[in-house]
């Protein structure tokens, strides 16, 4: 099966920005929408523009008081002190002007991906300008304002009466989501991420599992730094095989981060585009096995714009579309038009090639010690089916 797809898309993306030296730039989003043009693979028709999410949706899971915070910051009103209090203002989340207003479209973005699904106007939908997974109730945290991916589940809960399945596949874990529902029986999280001995925000752990009634429904897998392909695809398929069995949700969220590859500055990790191609498969063939194709796929981090998230947030859309990857060469066109205004040339190729990394001595080690993560994350649902 495949089903039809919605890309959501609005040039305002670009106003969510901390600075001109900050790591999280969302010009990823406009290299990627133009790649995507520019191989013909994105339609008018496939394109939805996203609205700004209220206050009232923001407040589905964001406090009050920490909306009134950012609004406030937003005009240049928020003392440095307040701020603090809410994460506003850290060298992470720096304050800057419209910055509500920026997240808030952030976060209509994901709303306007949910509502196209569960209104039948497509199967998929994809909102790259989201995934901003650390954001809490009532702070921000790493890059993240508000959390588009907390507030849809939200939404998808109270309006849609959906239980969701949350898959985030970012290098960091996805803290933010995780502990908005850490208690919640009707969200299932599975994260997979570098292990938080070496890399913000050092959580997610292989023993949270959630707590009371929510006990059995948050799934971690801490991979080791290094991390190389086999190793990594190992885990993410065999854990989310038997998590989409165990949990049974109505509708996939995933958070589709791009800083996994050997390439990014902020992570240690060793994966190639490999990756990007087996992760959306993977997700399509689950979501039509188990939720009648309905999928929710957002963006997330990626710091290296120029030479990983284009291609491999491409490959997204390419795949969730038509399940077709893309192969062999990028188009010169969008190579020629990039490349000057980028600090090193830009990748000829959708694959990277051989040797393009210094090879891990450690690879066996790293991949018998995911080998151990993964048996130990998935031992309650193999608990389960023992005694059952």
């Amino acid at each position: 099966m495949s089903g039809t797809s919605k890309f959501i898309y609005s040039k305002d993306y670009s106003t969510y920005r901390f600075s001109d030296d900050h790591p999280f730039n969302q010009m990823r989003v406009e290299l990627t929408y133009d790649l995507l043009g520019k191989m013909e693979a994105l339609k008018e028709s496939d394109l939805i523009s996203p609205r700004y999410a209220t206050e009232e949706e923001l407040a589905l899971f964001h406090s009050r008081e920490y909306i009134n915070a950012v609004k406030k910051a937003s005009v240049g009103n928020l003392a440095e002190e307040e701020g603090l209090e809410f994460g506003i203002g850290t060298e992470d989340t720096p304050m800057f002007k419209g910055m509500h207003e920026a997240a808030s479209l952030i976060v209509g973005s994901t709303l306007s991906a949910i509502d196209a699904v569960m209104e039948g106007k497509a199967d998929h939908t994809l909102n790259l300008g989201g995934g901003l997974h650390h954001g809490f109730e009532r702070k921000a945290s790493g890059f993240c304002i508000y959390n588009d991916g907390a507030v849809g589940i939200k939404y998808l809960q109270k309006k849609y009466k959906q239980r969701v399945l949350y898959i985030d596949t970012d290098a960091h874990h996805g803290d933010g989501v995780q502990w908005a529902f850490y208690g919640d029986p009707d969200v299932c999280t599975l994260s997979i991420h570098e292990t938080g001995r070496y890399l913000f925000p050092g959580t997610g752990n292989v023993n949270e599992r959630g707590l009371k009634e929510g006990y059995g429904y948050s799934f971690n897998l801490p991979i080791d730094a290094f991390t190389e392909d086999e190793s990594f695809l190992h885990v993410y398929e065999t854990a989310f095989r038997k998590v989409m069995a165990y949990f049974d949700p109505d509708i996939i969220v995933s958070q589709n981060g791009a800083d996994a590859h050997f390439y990014d500055p902020l992570t240690h990790l060793c994966s190639t585009m490999k990756i990007y191609e087996r992760i959306p498969e993977l997700t399509h063939e689950l979501a039509h096995k188990y939720c009648n194709g309905k999928w929710v796929a957002l963006g997330g981090g990626g710091y290296d714009i120029w030479r990983v998230v284009p291609r491999a947030w491409a490959q997204l859309w390419k795949i969730m579309n038509d399940q077709t990857p893309f192969k062999g060469e990028l188009p010169d066109s969008w190579v020629r038009e990039w490349e000057p205004k980028a600090p090193f040339p830009l990748p000829r190729t959708w694959h990277d090639p051989e040797g393009s990394y210094n090879k891990i001595p450690r690879k066996p080690e790293i991949t018998e010690k995911n080998d151990k993560i993964l048996q130990a994350a998935m031992q309650f649902i193999n608990n389960q089916l023992h005694y059952n």
